[in-house]
Order: structure tokens, then C-alpha cells, then sequence
């Protein structure tokens, strides 16, 4: 067993070594990237990410990113493509191939077939005269000085490399889409992500959301309103308009000052300028304008009609966060 020392010794450098590894994918971004974006842009077809071996994992995983961010992509098994899944390509798709060597017997098998399709092949290869980025179209090269195995043996700085250049591939397609949030929110519907980028205060605020008083209401009809709708606050309502709001915090406030307040009225503790969102806002942006004021509460407005109030509980009940 090795000890404590030199255990944090060896993950500390395999951890140099792959940010190494990283940095020297900077001089691979070049007229050469600039040409493999320009076809990726103007492909009529899907991106098809083929790999062998480890280099199959990060196709894997480079081909969700692409779909996530809006391109199509497909994941191709170098192995199963010359055993039959070729027919996952088609006339206009484009091909990724990734492999360390470049030199695999699968890669070497699977490469004439597709270049006898005709369709264009982009290389991420660690080995830049390799069968692959020779017969390649385009070759990034994701080569590096050493893996981070302290065998040198295992792919751990060259997969690292290989799915950071996919990543830079990916990232750039999205900006020169000029991809939005609001297109992410398309790809992703599920989960803490989706809710995030698409559930408005609309989807949950309830119709029974609304507790209201008047200005003149007695602080007896005040406290029964919030207990009744159980949100923490009311809002006051005059001619149809938003005059204020009374929380438990004013409530409470109003108690250490007063020992009396039969003769108090909601408008002599009500907040004039409570804090509002709009219907249409995204809850996550409402949860947000809560943690920056240290709120629990917004009254919701359509336009100046107020409509509700949002608390905290509701949104976080919703998996937004």
C-alpha cells in the first residue's frame, strides 16, 4: 500500500499531465479547425462519430454533446461499422474518426468504405502520419507527450485530449449558430437543466396564489388571510391596484413594537414597495431575484395586474434547483 504522501503525489501529477496535455491543443487550433467548422456549418448530413477501443467512449460522449447543442450526430462503433452498422451513414453525413494511434485495424478496414461513399472524414488522431490523417480530409491533431499512466500505457491524457478538442468543436458550432438558451431549453425538457431554462411562473402559480386584502382591512383580517393561504404574505389591493404588502416578517415586526393593534389597519404596516416579476419570467429567474434581496415571497404581476404571489418552497418543490 502506498502511503498518504505518495498517493497525493500520483494523482496530483497525473493531473499536471493531463492539464498539459490540454494546453497543447492550443497550437492545433488553426486554419485547419477553421476549415473543419466551415464544413461542419455547411454539412447538409448528420455528424457520424466513429472510435475504436477507448476513443469509442469519447465518440460517445463528444456525439451527446453535439446533440444536445442542436447538431445532429450518431455514434458509430468502428468494430460494428465494418460488420455491418456502414448503413448507419448516409450520402451527406460527415464523419468523425478518433483513434490514438490512427493505425487500429478497424479504422484501416472502415476508412476506404467510407471514402468510397464519398462522404467527407475528419481525423482526431494522436499520430499525424498515420493511415488515418492521411487519408483523412481534414486531421486535428490531438497528440500528447505522455499518458497520464504512470505505465504510459493506459488512455488517459490522449482521451482527455481527444474529448476536449470534440468539446472545442462543439462549442464553436453553437456560437457560430448563434445558439441561444432558449435553444438549449428545446433540447433539454427534462430535469433540473430543463425546468431551469423553460418553466415560467405561469406553469405553477395556482389559482388559490392570491391572497389580498385592502388597505383599510383591520391587522385581524390581515393575519387570517395569510394564515388562510399559507404563502407568508398578502398583498393590499385598492381600486384594483397594488398598494403594498404585509409579510409574517412585518407581522412580526409589528408585534415587538406594539402592544396593542386592535385599531391598527393593513396600510399603517404594509410595504409600499414590495418586490414584483412578471407572469411570463422564467421561476428560475424568480428564485434568483429572491436569494439577491433575501426574500421568500414576490407578488407576480400581469402587466400592472396583480395576480399572485410565488413563494420560495414552490419553485424549489418544482426542481428547479
Amino acid at each position: 500500500m502506498k502511503s498518504s504522501t505518495e498517493i497525493k503525489k500520483i494523482a496530483k501529477e497525473a493531473i499536471v499531465l493531463e492539464v498539459e496535455a490540454i494546453k497543447k491543443l492550443e497550437s492545433a487550433i488553426n486554419d485547419n479547425f477553421v476549415k473543419v467548422i466551415d464544413l461542419l456549418l455547411h454539412a447538409k448530413g448528420r455528424l457520424i462519430v466513429a472510435g475504436i477501443g477507448k476513443s469509442a467512449n469519447i465518440a460517445s460522449k463528444i456525439v451527446a454533446t453535439f446533440n444536445s447543442t442542436g447538431q445532429p450526430a450518431v455514434f458509430l462503433h468502428a468494430a460494428d461499422a465494418i460488420h455491418g452498422d456502414l448503413g448507419n451513414i448516409q450520402k451527406e453525413d460527415v464523419v468523425i474518426c478518433i483513434s490514438k494511434s490512427g493505425n487500429t485495424p478497424e479504422i484501416k478496414a472502415l476508412l476506404p468504405f467510407i471514402k468510397n461513399m464519398g462522404n467527407a472524414i475528419i481525423a482526431l488522431t494522436g499520430n499525424m502520419n498515420s493511415f488515418l490523417a492521411k487519408e483523412a480530409n481534414f486531421a486535428l491533431d490531438v497528440s500528447v507527450e505522455k499518458e497520464a499512466c504512470p505505465n504510459n500505457l493506459a488512455p488517459t491524457s490522449s482521451t482527455t485530449a481527444q474529448l476536449v478538442m470534440g468539446d472545442a468543436l462543439a462549442v464553436t458550432l453553437l456560437a457560430c449558430k448563434n445558439f441561444t438558451d432558449k435553444d438549449f431549453a428545446r433540447f433539454h425538457p427534462g430535469g433540473t437543466l430543463g425546468k431551469r431554462l423553460y418553466l415560467k411562473l405561469a406553469d405553477i402559480l395556482h389559482e388559490n396564489s392570491s391572497p389580498q386584502v385592502v388597505s383599510g382591512s383591520t391587522i385581524n383580517e390581515v393575519i387570517i388571510e395569510i394564515s388562510k393561504k399559507r404563502l407568508g404574505a398578502t398583498a393590499i389591493i385598492d381600486n384594483e391596484k397594488l398598494a403594498g404588502v404585509i409579510t409574517d416578517g412585518d407581522l412580526r415586526r409589528m408585534l415587538e413594537k406594539k402592544t396593542n393593534f386592535e385599531n391598527l389597519q393593513a396600510q399603517d404596516i404594509m410595504c409600499v414597495q414590495p418586490k414584483t416579476i412578471q407572469i411570463d419570467a422564467l421561476a428560475y429567474d424568480a428564485l434568483q431575484m429572491m436569494e439577491r434581496y433575501n426574500i421568500s415571497q414576490l407578488l407576480v404581476m400581469a402587466g400592472p395586474k396583480y395576480k399572485g404571489i410565488i413563494h420560495i418552497h414552490e419553485i424549489i418543490k418544482e426542481g428547479v434547483v
